[in-house]
């Protein structure tokens, strides 16, 4: 029984110094994570803005060169531009893993998938219009833009002159 007992407590040992060595692996892997920013900038430089690894915004910068634009497409920019930010995030979620706890550990692989479900790929790119200027109301006035033409009043309504064939004969119904 001593060997059965003595085989018992390396095997535990054992186990303990795996659990120990993947619990390492795993708070290396959060360590990188919480570490990691994606920065994106819009094609022009008129935006740029940072992400950390959770998918919120820790810096956004809005350059001089965006002030001729309408702010419905620099609001737009920088929707577009953390959209693309957070559909990098599963990537480097899944990169981390790689170097860390490997890709064919379970616990990894539902991480990655919940990393995907909420940082999906952005939309595709429609054309040079954000998604805000089909509902953007303008209130700003054109200089240029003739003046709005004054509706005509409706002709007052025409009286018919009295006439001597009514059924009363020309005297009141009260009479």
């Amino acid at each position: 029984m001593p060997e059965d007992i003595a085989g018992s407590e390396q095997m535990l040992a054992n186990w303990n110094q795996d659990i120990q060595q993947r619990a390492a692996r795993y708070q290396e892997m959060a360590t990188r994570v919480q570490g990691m920013t994606i920065s994106e900038r819009s094609s022009d430089g008129s935006v740029e803005l940072t992400i950390g690894s959770n998918g919120i915004l820790q810096n956004l910068v809005i350059n001089e060169s965006a002030a001729g634009k309408r702010m419905s497409e620099v609001s737009g920019e920088i929707m577009k531009l953390l959209q693309r930010a957070q559909s990098r995030i599963p990537e480097l979620l899944q990169e981390a893993m790689a170097e860390t706890i490997g890709t064919q550990d379970e616990t990894a692989n539902v991480l990655f998938s919940e990393a995907k479900k909420n940082f999906p790929a952005p939309p595709a790119e429609e054309s040079a219009r954000t998604p805000y200027d089909r509902n953007e109301i303008n209130f700003r006035v054109e200089d240029d833009a003739p003046p709005p033409a004054r509706p005509t009043p409706p002709p007052p309504p025409r009286r018919r002159p009295p006439s001597d064939d009514d059924d009363f004969g020309g005297e009141s119904v009260l009479s």
